[in-house]
């Protein structure tokens, strides 16, 4: 068996034992979905007619504003599942299982790649309910076939970058319970963007933050594509913050599971 095949032979049952404690402790999934839907339906049912009417675009009603707000909770949904990816590798580490993991004959690699893609897999999921809640209450996409796509695979890229930022908070933290608090920031920075409101109607310094971090270019990109906005340049920006975060997150968090030999 060649290096490559028995790296993705072990990462494969690593993935399958992530995908069973998911479905064994659903309480992750359940706020991973929930949370998100939580969210719209504050910002839709109670803020949607006041909010919808500052949008500026002539059709100011709950429906715009359900369009609206849609990729900004789209974005939390990707947001809070780095939250649970952090907590699983946490208790990994402190439950001694990747030290084990380490004296056994598998591929290293597959530890961390097994919770990564559990946690893909586990999101792309919840993107699919919330946008079916979404589409309920109000949410009407005009994308075809090749927008959809195009907007899928942001999300897919922008999720495995947090998914990476958020094995690297796992490893570096000390419990499951700094863990969670550690991804937290994530969850804030779309209601710190063009998420909710459109930037300009900020003040002088949060409107300059929202406009360069990373969640704006990817939330007016998934709107532009499913909305058909105008995107501009946010979607070189947005692949660009995606693409760099990822990179960044993934020689992090490998660096981190190779030195700590004592977890």
């Amino acid at each position: 068996m060649t290096t490559l095949s028995h790296t993705v032979q072990d990462s494969t049952t690593m993935l399958r034992r992530s995908l069973r404690r998911i479905v064994r402790y659903p309480s992750m999934t359940v706020f991973l979905v929930g949370m998100p839907v939580i969210f719209l339906l504050l910002f839709v049912y109670v803020f949607g007619q006041t909010l919808g009417a500052g949008l500026g675009t002539g059709s100011g009603s709950r429906a715009a504003y359900a369009n609206y707000v849609t990729p900004g909770i789209i974005l939390i949904t990707v947001a809070a599942a780095a939250q649970g990816t952090a907590i699983s590798v946490a208790m990994d580490m402190t439950a001694g299982l990747i030290a084990r993991f380490r004296t056994m004959p598998i591929a290293r690699a597959s530890v961390l790649t097994g919770h990564v893609l559990a946690s893909f897999v586990q999101t792309m999921l919840s993107l699919l309910v919330v946008i079916a809640v979404a589409v309920a209450v109000g949410f009407r996409p005009t994308a075809g076939p090749s927008d959809w796509l195009g907007a899928l695979s942001l999300l897919a890229l922008f999720t495995l970058a947090l998914t990476w930022l958020s094995v690297a908070f796992g490893l570096v933290a000390k419990s499951p319970e700094s863990a969670s608090n550690l991804p937290t920031f994530l969850v804030l920075l779309p209601f710190l963007g063009s998420g909710f409101v459109p930037t300009d109607s900020m003040p002088g310094a949060l409107a300059w933050f929202a406009g360069h971090q990373p969640f704006t270019p990817v939330t007016e990109t998934v709107r532009g594509l499913l909305l058909g906005t105008p995107i501009g340049s946010d979607a070189t920006v947005a692949v660009a913050w995606s693409a760099g975060i990822l990179v960044f997150a993934y020689i992090w968090a490998k660096r981190l599971f190779n030195r700590r030999p004592d977890r």
